[in-house]
């Protein structure tokens, strides 16, 4: 019944049959009601469009872009807050980063299939813009404001939730983040350099409570050392003061 009337109020606001297809779309994606498609449909369209009618400047995806980047941020920026408690505001920014690039936010609209609703003036279209990275992480963070002005922030983040857990795993992203012993190991693979060996020079503590203290050489020099409470976090920690040395020309 609610649906109905919904249906009903759109074909009122002069929906065709192409931005009613639109809409639709959009609600399989969302997996939510969209009470008033106006917004959304300016999201999906591009300044290419603008030309071919009598819409004003505004009605292109760019002021809802704007706010959606807000939007977007303070979405991911708590996410990241709740889901890694036990991590500093530095590992959180970097992740945040990571996660709202222009190319990460590309990949969810085509994931999403939204190349295909993508509005494009009448001279834009063949040139695939439509499949361009800047403009689809553009109407991704639109639709993010499109979605925050209709239903609020809870629905938005809703959405914005799913779609991180759909297509991508935070925990593995942080890992990788974190894995110097990789990075260390892909520079000095570029560089022809031997493989970083990894060795515990010190170990203290009782056996529930040890640390450790690894060095890491590469080739015949000592390029870094690293204490934890695990081999493997010391050996990280020797990677990554290893790495960074390397990477900007310190000798031990």
């Amino acid at each position: 019944m609610i649906l109905d009337r919904i249906r009903a109020w759109w074909l009122q606001r002069g929906l065709d049959a192409t931005d009613r297809s639109r809409i639709k779309f959009l609600c399989g994606c969302f997996d939510e009601i969209i009470v008033d498609p106006a917004n959304y449909l300016k999201a999906l369209r591009h300044r290419s469009k603008l030309a071919d009618t009598d819409f004003d400047d505004s009605d292109s995806y760019e002021r809802l872009e704007f706010l959606g980047d807000s939007v977007l941020d303070l979405i991911i920026t708590e996410v990241l807050f709740e889901r890694f408690s036990r991590k500093d505001e530095g590992f959180m920014t970097q992740m945040r980063s990571k996660l709202v690039k222009g190319d990460t936010l590309a990949g969810y609209s085509r994931q999403l299939g939204l190349p295909n609703v993508v509005e494009l003036g009448e001279r834009a279209k063949g040139q695939g813009i439509e499949n361009s990275t800047s403009v689809l992480g553009d109407v991704f963070e639109a639709l993010v404001g499109a979605l925050y002005k209709d239903r609020g922030y809870a629905v938005a983040r809703r959405f914005v939730e799913k779609v991180l857990d759909s297509h991508l795993d935070m925990h593995e992203i942080a890992a990788l983040e974190d894995n110097y012993k990789s990075l260390l190991m892909e520079y000095a693979q570029a560089r022809r350099m031997k493989i970083p060996v990894y060795r515990v020079i010190h170990e203290d503590g009782p056996a529930h409570n040890r640390t450790f203290v690894v060095e890491v050489y590469v080739g015949d020099q000592r390029a870094g050392e690293g204490t934890g409470k695990s081999k493997k976090i010391a050996e990280q920690e020797a990677a990554r003061v290893a790495f960074d040395k390397l990477k900007n020309g310190i000798g031990d």
